[in-house]
């Protein structure tokens, strides 16, 4: 059975991740547009850099054209964003980008967007589900790929320069000259070192590029920008005196940064930065929206300056729906991934990266430097996390305990109150929280907690990891 999780459907190569379940996404999405009224249309078709990206890619659009629509192939490896982009200026009904994203590179995968550049969210996922289950034994139509270019079916077109274009258009680029920072970026052997280098070479920064090479190994890491995969960056940055380490995950929907101590700084901080940049230095007013595992600290900001933060589950497309129901101006996750009003719907690692180099520009002042200036206006809370392998029986089994008995740890702490909504949260009185839940792209358990102390969080985590016998 073919599922989407929260950022897309991903599978092993050559287990699950096949040419004939490829081609069945491909015939389930095609065959809910048509029952949608978008006969013959073009649909977006982009891919990475891992293993078999390409070629997925092309089988997808194979199916595509034997149902009777015009993929547009975004036609070198490109990041997530500039497909979403390219979804959204073209104003097309349906894109798909071939990528796990961060995950080990075993693994590949395929996101969907929606009109406007969007992640699809779980309504039209589930839809896509049902038309893949109702194709068991029937033959899926295609049409040869090189067949399809030559007789104008499908279009092959790389919109980099657009996609770019937009990102200088919103970030201050004369500031950033003035400026003139010395950045390192670290694409993780993934696809933003192309249009990140641009942008911020065209702002005249100085930029160093390490892993930029084509590696489907990824090195032999986890494409996924953070405190244990950034080891090198944080060298390369203290040794060359850099303003900035900037990393993106395999597709660049994601960030990690190196400050300039050659510290790794938090995704939650990134994203508290951004939020607290945009509404006193920009001017801007509005909300901001965080998954349940992402730091309070930005609800304390949101309320002392006048505004309000909207927590939703873990998938980017409830970030997405809630910054378009609110007009929030900003949105993000712990994991490393936002998204800024007026661009792209959708996380985008290489906006969010030119915005904090403008911030350096406009401020005067370092990323720790902005940051205290935060804490000592709002406090500071410590966050922690954990997570562990999780095998289908033993899910199967904490499922049962956590969602249908409703058990839980005793923490010894007075308890505001509990949500189940996405995992188990567990609100305390005092303000701090943990929250145990199962990842929705690997087999993982996760667990994340905030409070007034690092050991306090980890007690919390600690009672979850007793409890559960891990």
């Amino acid at each position: 059975m073919i599922k989407f999780g929260t950022g897309g459907w991903r599978a092993i190569i050559a287990d699950e991740f096949t040419k004939a379940n490829i081609r069945l996404v491909a015939a389930g999405l095609a065959r809910l547009a048509l029952e949608e009224g978008y006969e013959g249309q073009q649909i977006c078709v982009g891919y990475d850099r891992r293993f078999l990206s390409k070629e997925a890619a092309h089988w997808a659009a194979e199916v595509l054209v034997g149902y009777g629509f015009r993929p547009f192939i975004v036609a070198r490896s490109s990041p997530t964003p500039l497909i979403m982009f390219t979804t959204k200026s073209m104003n097309l009904p349906y894109g798909m980008a071939v990528t796990a994203s961060h995950n080990p590179a075993i693994y590949n995968g395929i996101k969907l967007f929606t009109r406007g550049g969007r992640d699809a969210d779980v309504t039209v996922t589930r839809k896509i589900e049902e038309k893949i289950a109702a194709l068991e034994g029937t033959e899926v139509p295609w049409v040869d790929y090189d067949e399809a270019v030559a007789d104008g079916r499908i279009t092959e077109g790389y919109p980099v320069n657009e996609y770019i274009d937009s990102i200088l258009d919103a970030v201050d680029v004369y500031a950033i000259k003035r400026s003139r920072p010395r950045i390192a970026i670290d694409p993780m052997f993934g696809v933003s070192q192309s249009c990140l280098r641009t942008i911020l070479l065209t702002c005249r920064c100085d930029v160093d590029v390490i892993h930029e090479q084509h590696d489907t190994l990824f090195g032999g890491k986890m494409p996924a920008p953070d405190r244990e995969t950034l080891k090198q960056l944080q060298h390369f940055v203290v040794d060359n005196k850099c303003d900035l380490g900037i990393a993106t995950d395999g597709d660049a929907d994601r960030l990690g940064v190196i400050d300039e101590r050659g510290s790794y700084v938090h995704p939650n901080t990134l994203l508290l930065l951004l939020y607290y940049y945009l509404l006193k230095y920009r001017g801007w007013t509005g909300p901001c929206v965080r998954n349940n595992s992402t730091t309070h600290l930005l609800d304390r900001v949101a309320q002392g300056m006048g505004q309000v933060c909207y927590e939703v589950p873990v998938g980017f497309k409830h970030i997405s729906a809630k910054m378009t129901e609110t007009n929030a101006i900003i949105g993000g996750e712990s994991s490393g991934g936002m998204a800024v009003r007026g661009h792209i719907s959708g996380k985008d690692g290489i906006y969010a990266a030119a915005l904090l180099v403008e911030m350096l520009a406009v401020t005067g002042k370092s990323l720790s430097a902005l940051y205290r200036e935060i804490t000592d206006q709002y406090g500071e809370l410590f966050y922690e996390e954990a997570s562990y392998t999780m095998h289908p029986a033993k899910k199967a089994e904490l499922q049962t305990l956590i969602f249908e008995q409703k058990q839980y740890p005793a923490f010894g702490q007075e308890i505001d109150h509990i949500s189940r909504e996405d995992g188990c949260k567990v609100y305390f009185a005092d303000g701090s929280w943990v929250i145990c839940r199962f990842s929705g792209t690997e087999p993982l358990l996760r667990f994340s907690a905030e409070a007034q102390t690092p050991d306090r969080a980890r007690e919390y985590m600690g009672a979850w990891k007793a409890f559960l016998g891990l």
